[in-house]
């Protein structure tokens, strides 16, 4: 490492650059991302955010640009829209937006039929419990607007460059970039680096970091085509995806615009000596063809691109100043879109912590948390995504291979997962990571209820407020609250925002006619609910306190581990 020749300016910026013993200039950054598909493009997007200046480096020379990855759960959509980002998103995807549920047929024209999933929100009325919507984004849709946003927000991002060797110390990383294009190579020295290099992760392999679970599940192989028949067979079924089950043309068949452009998912059985060269164009338009009943049926094939489904989460997210992020951190089957939406979430967790951390709010013991709250996530949401896939029968995907019964429906699994680490205060330690049936109830480990309330600047979700500071809410007596959350962020110098919720002329936020804020957070009213930027619960108080100043000093210090 070379030596550091200024200081941190308190915003997670580094007044000057480090400096190689050598005396040979070198690029000085707070965070390095390795990698730039969705989970590195959303870890630049949340930094930028929160103000902490970094440099995001990606090896292949743009953003993807095959159909995947589309499906965009509530949680990811939240986050999303207190990004500023989730208008864009959802024009990107307007093609899809009245796609709904999950179809499985014999053959597209043939006459068995069931909805495997008829509502993805599983009647649930989703405006009571969430701010946003679920929303089909595919993956090179979703892209260019992350990387749209991330560079309006300052970050160094550059694509067609690798990262070929990093060493790190207990002060930052020395990471060694090559320009896949000129050959030119450069240093760029780091506080911490985030690595979301996906499933055979470079980084995790070099930091020795093994990977629990059966492995390989199921392999596919994923066929764009184009076909302007296709549409007057599917007629109004404006599905997410359906299966087709009969044995010629075994699929999982995927609307791109609902007109003409699709995505297949054909099964690749490798354990019967195929190879990715037996995938002919004749071989997939039959398969086509047979999967949607018609022999005559126009295709074009446009693409095809290999992928395998597994079931792996690494032994560690992480080994110093370095963190796994995304796919380089865990894989599950593609079923329920759960894999991108952990990975985003996985961003999301760690990027508020590495602020904190910058900029002198936290001990870096915090950073330990990320690997406490998230693993235990993947590891659940995995085995869901196992679940899934057996219930809908993916093609190739054998029910014993890692299926586990997990009663956990969409919604549950989407919202409703837990956080028990040294980040939160009060957390049950035994309590399940996702529950059996839906329950938000402002627990502390869980994410915060949402509520829509009235402020000055109109009508807003109490999601809306968690981002760039903790939280605190409260009811009647608020002042009090208020007080002590002046001088617990004046104790501490960190940034705690309150926010009195009732309809009194003191008060911050209007809660709609008959909402109770004080029981959907789980408390009294003259009680109060501390909420971590990353939305979720960090401690509740049951009632007021007397010296809830000194309280909530000591809760902010235990949740930022500080000494």
């Amino acid at each position: 490492m070379g030596r550091l020749a200024g200081l941190c300016d308190g915003r997670g910026r580094v007044e000057v650059h480090i400096v190689d013993v050598s005396g040979h200039s070198a690029e000085s950054v707070p965070v390095l991302i390795v990698g730039g598909s969705l989970v590195g493009l959303s870890t630049s997007v949340f930094l930028g955010r929160l103000g902490i200046e970094h440099m995001l480096v990606e090896r292949h020379a743009a953003t993807s640009t095959h159909p995947r990855g589309r499906g965009n759960n509530l949680r990811t959509m939240e986050i999303y829209r207190t990004a500023g980002l989730e208008p864009r998103i959802r024009e990107a995807a307007s093609v899809l937006a009245g796609n709904d549920g999950i179809l499985q047929v014999d053959t597209l024209t043939g006459e068995q039929r069931r909805w495997i999933i008829g509502d993805i929100s599983g009647g649930v009325d989703i405006s009571r419990v969430s701010s946003s919507d679920w929303c089909l984004c595919s993956q090179n849709d979703l892209e260019p607007v992350l990387l749209s946003q991330a560079r309006r927000q300052g970050a160094a991002v550059r694509f067609g460059t690798e990262m070929v060797s990093f060493a790190q110390d207990g002060e930052g990383v020395r990471a060694e970039m090559v320009h896949r294009d000129t050959g030119e190579t450069y240093t760029v020295n780091a506080d911490f680096l985030v690595a979301a290099d996906g499933p055979r992760s470079p980084v995790r392999r070099r930091l020795g970091i093994g990977q629990s679970g059966p492995g390989e599940l199921f392999h596919n192989v994923s066929v764009t085509f184009r076909s302007k028949g296709l549409k007057q067979h599917v007629g109004d079924k404006r599905f997410v995806v359906c299966y087709t089950t009969a044995p010629e043309g075994e699929a999982a068949l995927l609307p791109v615009d609902n007109e003409e452009r699709w995505v297949i998912h054909v099964p690749w059985y490798t354990d019967r000596g195929e190879v990715l060269e037996d995938f002919t164009d004749e071989r997939l338009a039959a398969h086509i063809r047979a999967a949607v009943g018609v022999t005559d049926l126009d295709v074009e094939i446009t693409g095809r691109a290999p992928w395998h489904a597994s079931k792996r989460v690494a032994d560690s997210y992480g080994e110093g100043r370095v963190f796994l992020a995304g796919d380089s951190a865990h894989e599950m089957p593609p079923t329920g879109a759960f894999g991108s939406n952990t990975g985003i979430q996985d961003a999301h967790n760690l990027a508020w912590k590495l602020a904190a951390v910058l900029r002198g709010w936290a001990g870096l013991p915090l950073l330990d948390s990320y690997e406490r709250e998230r693993r235990p996530v993947a590891l659940a949401t995995g085995t869901r995504a196992c679940v899934q896939a057996a219930d809908e029968q993916h093609p190739g995907f054998s029910p014993g291979a890692g299926r586990n019964d997990d009663p956990a429906d969409l919604m549950t699994v989407a919202l409703c997962y837990r956080y028990a680490s040294n980040a939160v205060v009060g957390a049950p330690p035994d309590q399940p990571i996702v529950p059996d049936s839906f329950q938000l109830g402002g627990e502390p480990g869980s994410r915060a209820p949402h509520m829509w309330v009235m402020t000055d600047r109109g009508r807003i979700s109490t999601l809306d407020l968690y981002e760039r500071s903790f939280v605190l809410l409260a009811g009647s007596g608020g002042q009090k609250w208020r007080t002590a959350v002046e001088k617990a962020s004046e104790n501490l110098g960190v940034p705690v925002q309150a926010y009195l919720v009732g309809t009194g002329p003191d008060h911050d936020l209007a809660p709609e006619r008959d909402a109770d804020w004080a029981e959907l957070h789980g408390t009294a009213e003259d009680g109060a609910v501390l909420v971590r930027p990353d939305g979720f619960v960090a401690w509740r108080a049951d009632a007021a306190m007397p010296d809830a100043d000194r309280v909530l000093t000591n809760v902010l210090q235990s949740v930022l581990c500080r000494d």
